[in-house]
C-alpha cells in the first residue's frame, strides 16, 4: 500500500489552476447544499458531464503543504581536531565537526475547507512529520492562490485523518455525505493536487465498498475506485454525483507508485465522527482485547477445525491479565460474534472490537473445541501504537528454515503428524529463546516427507491443536487420533518461534 502524497527535497513546478472565487453572500450556503448541484440526464449515446458540478465543488478543495526540518547524518568527525588546523577545517563547506546537520524538506497533498470559518480536513500522513524530520509550518493553499498558514487542531495515525485551521472568513465550503448509500458502480469524482497539479479531476466508479485491505484496526474499511489517484491527492474530497464528500483519498495499491486503477478513500461514515470529535478538543478512543489474532477461519483452518469458513476469527494468543484473559478468553477460540454482529472478512473482530467504547462489555460469541460459548469481556481503551510494540515479541518468524539447538531424545508422537515432540520444561525454554510464560510441546524431529516439513522446525513449540491444549507428545497423539476419526484431513496448530508472536499453521495428516 502506498500513501497517495510525496516528500520531496524541492517544491514541485506547476501551481494550482486558476478557478472563481465565490463571492460571500448574506446567507452562505455549503457548496454542495441539496439541490445546487444538477445532474442533468447525458444525452442517449454520450456521457455526462461534470463540468457544471465541479466547477462549484473546486473553490473548496486546496493544496496542503509542510515545511520540515530533518536531521541529517553527521557530518566528517576533524581529522585535525586539536591542531591549528581545526578551525580551517571547520570553516569548509559541508563539514561541522561530526555535528548532526539539517536540511529543509516538504511534503505535498491535498485537503478541503467543511467550515466558511476555515477548518480543512486531510489525511493525517500529509500534515505528519517524516522520520526524523520536524514540521515547521503547515501552509494551505486555495484555488485562487491566497495561501495561508495553518493550525494543526489535531491528527490520529490510526484512521489517518487531521484537521487544520485557517484564520479566515467566508470560505466556500462542502459538507460530508452519507457514504454507507453508496453502491458499486456508483459514479465518482476526485479532486485533488496530484504531483502538485493544482485544480485535478479525475472520475470513476465506486469499485467496492468496505473494502478490507489488511491493515487491521478501527479503520481498515476503504471504499475502493478507480478515479485516477495518485500522488499529492491524499486528504481530497471524493464526491458523488449529487456533490456530496463520501470519501477522503488516502491511499493506493500500485506496484510502481503510479495509478493503476486501484485508490482507497476513508468513507465518510468513519471519518466525520472522528472530525467532529477534533473540533470539539475531544480524545479519540478506540476498544481493546488484548490478544493476538490467528486470522480468518480459511479453508484450511475450517477443514481443521469442522467449522463453516470465512466465520470467525481465530485467536493466537492472550494477553496475561488483559480484558481477554480476563473475560475468559483462550488461545484457539474461534470469536464468531461480537454483540450480535457477525465476524466476516469483511467485517473483521479488529475492526469491531476497536469501535466498542471502552469500559463498555462486548458479548462475544466463540467456538471452543466445537461448541458455541458466549463470553462477556470489559473492553479497555487502546494502548498507543509504541505501547503495542513494546508489548510483542521480537522473536523469529514462521518461514526461517534455520535451525536451533534443541533437547534430545525426542518422543514420537505421531506418524500421521509427521513430528516427534517432549514437553516443554523451563530449562528447554531458556535454550530455545522463548517465554517462561509458554506452556506446550517442543518439537524434536520433523519427518521430511510429512506436510509439516516446510512449515515447523525443530525447537518451535505448539501449545495447542484444533483448539485443544497440548503439554506432552500422549496429549498430541490424542488430539490426533481424534481428528482422524473426525475424517479430518488436516489439523490447526498452534506455534510459537523463539519470542515471536504464536501463529497457526495447518498441517496436513500422512496417510
Amino acid at each position: 500500500m502506498r500513501y497517495a502524497y510525496a516528500i520531496t527535497g524541492a517544491l514541485l513546478l506547476g501551481g494550482a489552476t486558476a478557478t472563481l472565487a465565490l463571492q460571500p453572500t448574506v446567507a452562505q450556503t455549503a457548496q454542495n447544499e441539496p439541490g445546487t448541484i444538477q445532474a442533468a440526464a447525458p444525452r442517449a449515446g454520450s456521457p455526462q458531464s461534470f463540468a457544471d458540478m465541479v466547477a462549484r465543488l473546486q473553490p473548496a478543495v486546496v493544496n496542503i503543504s509542510t515545511k520540515q526540518s530533518i536531521a541529517a547524518a553527521p557530518q566528517q568527525t576533524n581529522p585535525f581536531a586539536g591542531t591549528p588546523f581545526e578551525q580551517f577545517f571547520n570553516q569548509m563547506p559541508g563539514q561541522g565537526g561530526g555535528q548532526p546537520q539539517k536540511r529543509e524538506g516538504q511534503s505535498l497533498g491535498s485537503g478541503f475547507i467543511i467550515s466558511p470559518d476555515g477548518y480543512v480536513v486531510t489525511n493525517n500522513h500529509v500534515v505528519a512529520p517524516a522520520r526524523g524530520a520536524t514540521v515547521e509550518s503547515i501552509t494551505v493553499t486555495l484555488p485562487d492562490r491566497k495561501e495561508y498558514t495553518a493550525k494543526l487542531i489535531g491528527r490520529d495515525e490510526a484512521s489517518d485523518l487531521a484537521l487544520l485551521k485557517i484564520d479566515a472568513k467566508n470560505l466556500p465550503f462542502v459538507k460530508f455525505g452519507d457514504s454507507a448509500r453508496a453502491r458499486p458502480g456508483d459514479w465518482v469524482v476526485a479532486i485533488g493536487n496530484p504531483f502538485g497539479l493544482g485544480g485535478t479531476v479525475t472520475a470513476g466508479i465506486v469499485s467496492a465498498v468496505h473494502r478490507v485491505t489488511g491493515q487491521g484496526g478501527a479503520y481498515d474499511r476503504f471504499i475502493q475506485t478507480d478515479a485516477s489517484i495518485n500522488q499529492g491527492n491524499s486528504g481530497g474530497p471524493m464526491f458523488n454525483l449529487n456533490g456530496d464528500v463520501i470519501g477522503i483519498n488516502s491511499q493506493i495499491f500500485s506496484q510502481s507508485g503510479g495509478n493503476i486503477g486501484i485508490g482507497f478513500a476513508i468513507p465518510a461514515e468513519e471519518a466525520k465522527p472522528i472530525i467532529e470529535t477534533m473540533m470539539k478538543g475531544g480524545k479519540i478512543e478506540r476498544g481493546y482485547l488484548g490478544v493476538t489474532l490467528g486470522g480468518a477461519v480459511d479453508d484450511d483452518a475450517a477443514a481443521a477445525l469442522g467449522i463453516p469458513k470465512n466465520q470467525g476469527e481465530l485467536i493466537a494468543g492472550v494477553q496475561p491479565d488483559g480484558p481477554a484473559a480476563k473475560g475468559g478468553l483462550r488461545p484457539g477460540d474461534v470469536v464468531t460474534k461480537v454483540n450480535g454482529q457477525a465476524v466476516t472478512p469483511d467485517n473483521t473482530l479488529s475492526y469491531l472490537v476497536a469501535n466498542v467504547a471502552p469500559g463498555q462489555t462486548a458479548r462475544l460469541d466463540v467456538l471452543r473445541n466445537g461448541r458455541p460459548q458466549s463470553l462477556n469481556v470489559t473492553v479497555a481503551a487502546r494502548p498507543t501504537d509504541q505501547q503495542l510494540m513494546a508489548m510483542s515479541g521480537q522473536g523469529d518468524s514462521f518461514g526461517n528454515d534455520s535451525d536451533d539447538d534443541t533437547p534430545s531424545q525426542p518422543v514420537p508422537a505421531s506418524s500421521a503428524l509427521g513430528l516427534s515432540v517432549q514437553p516443554l520444561t523451563p530449562q528447554i525454554a531458556r535454550q530455545i529463546g522463548v517465554d517462561s510464560t509458554v506452556q506446550g510441546v517442543v518439537i524434536a524431529q520433523v519427518d521430511p516427507s510429512s506436510d509439516a516439513a516446510g512449515k515447523l522446525r525443530r525447537g518451535d513449540v505448539i501449545s495447542a491443536i484444533n483448539g485443544t491444549p497440548v503439554r506432552t507428545a500422549a496429549d498430541v497423539a490424542q488430539v490426533v487420533a481424534q481428528a482422524r476419526a473426525a475424517k479430518r484431513p488436516q489439523v490447526l496448530l498452534l506455534a510459537q518461534r523463539g519470542r515471536g508472536n504464536p501463529s497457526f499453521i495447518a498441517v496436513k495428516l500422512k496417510g
